[in-house]
């Protein structure tokens, strides 16, 4: 049986792979099945946009399918950027260019105050 994960990134497809060996399915990428379309991720939370994914993704495939979210919530930002992780700083910024504007927007944060989770 397959199994479509809803991602582009080969390295989460590999460390899924390990995660669920002893179940008889045949993992499957975005890339595999060539499916180019973007979900528009309008939910509030982590959930909401995996399943809206999910469910996106496994009406086009016509397959079972499983999605995450994720991003990074710091606490001295009021949990910010959140859902909103791969947007931080508008359009037009990279990896690079979010991570350098989370560090100058939590510069004046003592570092003992200075917690987050991903």
């Amino acid at each position: 049986m397959k199994l479509l994960v809803a991602t582009r990134n080969e390295g989460k497809i590999k460390e899924l792979a390990v995660l669920l060996q002893e179940l008889p399915y045949k993992l499957m990428s975005l890339n595999d099945l060539n499916i180019e379309h973007e979900v528009d991720e309008t939910g509030k939370t982590f959930e909401q946009n995996a399943i809206l994914k999910a469910e996106e993704y496994g009406s086009l495939a016509s397959m079972m399918t499983i999605s995450d979210d994720s991003g990074i919530e710091v606490d001295a930002l009021g949990g910010e950027p959140g859902v909103l992780s791969a947007r931080y700083g508008g359009e037009g910024l990279n990896d690079n260019d979010r991570n350098n504007l989370l560090l100058s927007n939590v510069s004046d944060v003592k570092p003992s105050f200075l917690t987050a989770r991903f």
